[in-house]
């Protein structure tokens, strides 16, 4: 048996049958971040997440570092000693500096790992396509952490704080998520279920707003994006527009710029996040060519079974060579 190839189709979604819906993400154009950061701020506000720390990292302009368990969009600054643009003179080669800046979040991947390790089904492929974790049903086990070939996947528990100090202040009874205008509400968790509440070992991630999707709305984070950086909507659509957006960036010389997680025919079947990058992966600290990482557990499976079947055939042959 070879290993498992991805494909452009995520596993179980099909399962939905009419209840399916077009699979939807994001396509993150960071040429036109900012680095406000108003989606970290959206993020927290809509889905509870705790807050995550407010000390100086000393890492450019940036107090969250990575996306972790209480971090579900992360804003990277790099600053380089680099043209904004191919062909730019001697001169201005010499002084040039230019900020890199993205907003990371769960890639919502086409083959998810995570949700393959996942012994208690806690993690879900949604009828958008989409990987969610139900927190009710998460018992801790951690095995989808390190099979996240993106680090995303993160387990809260106390080590990450002192206890009393990750607390999130619970919204007003109508107040709206991330104070965005005219954006109505859904249902919200029933008291004493706050995420923030939860630290006991479980495992958190972008839920790409799950239930904003079902309600209509789209999510948090792209709602607050003010210069849409971050695009929501159906993947196809979203694909057609970054090759569009990266097409004209080539033609007007723009320094570095190519699609990362676009391709369905990557290690992990394409991401459902996906995004355009002003230079290699490496610098925004994504790994450049991601496999899913259970991709080869069929061929690992059949050659510990073959192993066991030659220790079982020796030990066969010890016993009647013994009775001899």
């Amino acid at each position: 048996m070879s290993a498992t190839e991805p494909t452009a189709t995520p596993p179980g979604w099909e399962a939905y049958d009419q209840e399916r819906e077009p699979r939807v993400g994001f396509f993150t154009d960071t040429s036109v971040c900012i680095g406000c950061k108003a989606c970290e701020v959206a993020c927290k506000e809509w889905n509870l997440v705790p807050e995550d720390g407010l000390e100086w990292t000393g890492e450019s302009y940036d107090n969250t570092s990575a996306l972790g368990a209480n971090t579900w969009r992360h804003v990277a600054f790099v600053e380089q000693a680099k043209p904004m643009r191919d062909g730019a003179g001697e001169a201005d080669a010499a002084d040039a500096l230019r900020w890199l800046m993205s907003s990371d979040v769960c890639k919502h991947c086409t083959h998810a790992a995570c949700l393959d390790v996942c012994p208690t089904g806690a993690l879900f492929r949604t009828e958008f396509g989409t990987v969610v974790v139900q927190e009710d049903v998460c018992n801790g086990c951690g095995y989808c952490v390190p099979a996240c070939p993106f680090g995303v996947i993160d387990k809260r528990g106390e080590t990450e704080s002192e206890p009393g100090t990750s607390t999130t202040k619970r919204r007003e009874s109508g107040t709206d998520a991330a104070s965005l205008p005219g954006t109505s509400t859904t249902k919200r968790r029933e008291p004493g279920t706050d995420a923030a509440s939860h630290e006991d070992g479980r495992v958190w991630k972008c839920t790409l707003c799950y239930d904003r999707l079902k309600g209509g709305q789209e999510p948090a984070c792209a709602k607050a994006c003010p210069t849409d950086s971050i695009q929501f909507g159906p993947l196809d659509e979203l694909r057609a527009r970054a090759d569009r957006r990266l097409e004209k960036l080539e033609s007007e010389g723009w320094n570095g710029a190519q699609l990362y997680g676009r391709d369905p025919k990557d290690g992990v079947g394409g991401f459902g996040a996906f995004f355009l990058l002003l230079d290699e992966p490496e610098v925004y600290g994504l790994p450049p060519d991601p496999i899913v990482t259970t991709r080869d557990l069929p061929q690992i499976w059949r050659h510990v079974g073959l192993a066991a079947a030659a220790v079982a055939g020796a030990v066969f042959a010890a016993f009647l060579g013994g009775r001899a």
